[in-house]
């Protein structure tokens, strides 16, 4: 990165305007060549990929907490990405109130994120993107998926906002996952149409159900310096299940190691010197692919929003592989250089570069592309729906405050004994003081099955519920794990002990101070059922009736489990 003198006083200025504490050492524009610092990394080996995943739609800078809790247990304990906090830094190396402590964990969050204000954007991190390229032009940009659906636009334009956005990001190659959720046919709209030329759509693992045919290429080759390179796509497993079966009805997906491996030869075979896996996977799972498969020299992984700030390196029977995670909502970028020689890889250096909008100035094309987008929407998004005074944030193995928001709002509504909120990775987050937009409410909530619904259920079919999701959350091997987090439960209090086996991790299940009884029916409002045919009110009418009922919200209080038997996790704040 290379500022001039007056680029970097404008820096300089626009930190003090967004009160940064310029006098702080370890503020990143505290002193001259702080920010080219952050950002100069310096050009190396001969083979290099730009990677970012999870974006969630967010085109616009944002604020974003990393989890408190992410639990890891069997042989993920203690090991990345579940390791949070204090415990992170440490094993980094990174120095408490510095910009990376900010922006890879929670610590002081609120007065961290208002030092080194907002995070993000495409027109940042295009700046970013093209500043990288300038010593890198060989380097391809990979996106991780998870990138058409989040936001208020995505939704309302079918995508196509941020299908138009990457295309001018320059985005080379994609593997897929929420982008399922607007249906097979519209996925292949954009395929055949919108990418034809630009983008390649790469998915080793989605196949059709009648003769098992490959929907999407599988991978894709390239030549870098005089080396061919190979990126093989992974989309995620689980789509029907965690997702609704009847949006993508002729596909089967899966993680499909068996056949991982045979493209990875195939690959080999046609005289590629390095191959990368650009995963949607999530972290666990890509450990474990990576001790199975082997000839994968990287795996860019994504769906778990673990921002990473090193690799994890994997021994197989082929040699190693590198794992790494770039987090979410545009809020990272990953660098990866390889040098290679003699027909492989000899060395590689990585680094995953936190996006501060403050010190990245807004790259002038894609900024007026995000004006336009945004400007049939403009007054719908900036709709003022409430303030609060609490710290509004989504990320962690249980509730966070704008999860325990959707379930009050649920409860209160539909008039419910208690409230499940899936337990997704997505939402923004806002700080005390700040204004609840639509935009920032639709964060929450944007997806293409809204409905809520009012149902009853039996305490036995509610501890049911509850110890699928947490076997999905805390399976001892990674296979049987589907990412996501525990799902959100408002107005009920249980205990929750992960080790414990299939069926006996939840208990002590109380209401308002009672045990809930197994043959005792109650009213559980809750929204986005996979099942096909659901009707209901849509979430986001809900939840802005309640929030422009309140006007203020405060005093939010988490309804967190009592976690049992995990004293000592390094995935558990103190």
């Amino acid at each position: 990165m290379s500022f001039s003198r007056r680029e970097f006083m404008q820096v300089l200025a626009v930190a003090g305007a967004t009160g940064m504490a310029l006098s702080h050492d370890d503020v990143l524009a505290a002193g001259p060549g702080a920010g080219e610092r952050l950002y100069d990394v310096p050009r190396f080996g001969n083979v290099s990929f730009l990677h970012f995943t999870d974006c969630h739609a967010q085109l616009t800078p944002i604020h974003f907490r990393e989890p408190s809790v992410n639990i890891g247990v069997a042989d993920a304990l203690g090991r990345p990405p579940h390791i949070v906090g204090e415990n992170l830094l440490r094993h980094f190396g990174f120095r408490p109130n510095t910009h990376e402590a900010h922006a890879f964990t929670y610590l002081d969050f609120a007065q961290a994120a208002r030092t080194y204000g907002k995070v993000g954007g495409f027109a940042h991190l295009a700046t970013l993107v093209k500043q990288l390229k300038a010593s890198r032009p060989h380097a391809l940009l990979l996106d991780g998926g998870d990138t058409w659906q989040g936001s208020a636009t995505s939704l309302w334009t079918n995508g196509q906002d941020m299908v138009d956005a990457c295309k001018l990001l320059g985005v080379d190659m994609m593997t897929p996952h929420w982008e399922f959720t607007f249906g097979a046919q519209r996925v292949q709209e954009v395929v055949e149409k919108d990418f034809k030329g630009h983008i390649e759509f790469l998915a080793q693992n989605v196949k059709t159900t009648d003769f098992e045919d490959l929907v999407f290429k599988p991978y894709a080759m390239r030549e870098m310096n005089g080396v061919k390179v190979a990126v093989i796509g992974q989309a995620f497993p689980y789509t029907p299940i965690a997702n609704p079966r009847y949006m993508v009805p002729d596909w089967t997906f899966g993680i499909q190691d068996e056949h991982m491996q045979t493209v990875v030869d195939q690959a080999r075979g046609e005289g590629a010197q390095v191959v990368v896996v650009l995963s949607h996977n999530g972290m666990d799972v890509d450990i474990k692919m990576a001790s199975r498969v082997r000839g994968i020299d990287a795996i860019l992984g994504g769906h778990t929003h673990d921002g990473m700030p090193a690799p994890t390196i994997v021994k197989n029977g082929g040699g190693q592989t590198l794992v790494t995670n770039a987090g979410s909502n545009s809020k990272f970028l990953g660098v990866l250089d390889f040098d290679v020689r003699g027909g492989k890889v000899q060395d590689f250096r990585y680094k995953l570069l936190p996006v501060f909008s403050n010190l990245l100035p807004a790259d002038p094309g894609m900024q007026t592309y995000i004006d336009q987008v945004r400007a049939p929407y403009k007054n719908k998004l900036e709709e003022k729906l409430a303030v609060t005074e609490d710290l509004l944030y989504r990320r962690g193995n249980f509730n966070g405050s704008w999860d325990q928001l959707i379930c009050d709002a649920l409860m209160e509504v539909k008039g419910a004994d208690m409230a499940f909120s899936p337990g997704v990775r997505w939402g923004t987050s806002l700080l005390p003081g700040d204004t609840i937009t639509y935009e920032r409410m639709m964060d929450q909530m944007a997806m293409t099955y809204p409905a809520t619904t009012l149902n009853e259920f039996t305490g036995e079919q509610i501890k049911g519920i509850l110890e699928d999701v947490a076997d999905n959350i805390f399976n001892p091997d990674p296979y049987y794990q589907q990412g996501g987090d525990m799902v959100r439960v408002g107005g009920m209090q249980y205990t929750i002990t992960p080790n414990a086996p299939m069926g006996q991790r939840i208990n002590q299940m109380t209401l308002r101070g009672k045990p809930v009884e197994a043959d005792k029916t109650y009213k559980v409002a809750g929204w986005a059922s996979v099942q096909e045919g659901v009707q209901g009110e849509p979430i986001w009418d809900v939840v802005s009736g309640y929030l422009r009922n309140k006007k203020v919200i405060k005093n939010v209080k988490i309804n967190t489990p009592r976690i049992i038997g995990m004293e000592g996790n390094p995935g558990l704040a103190a």
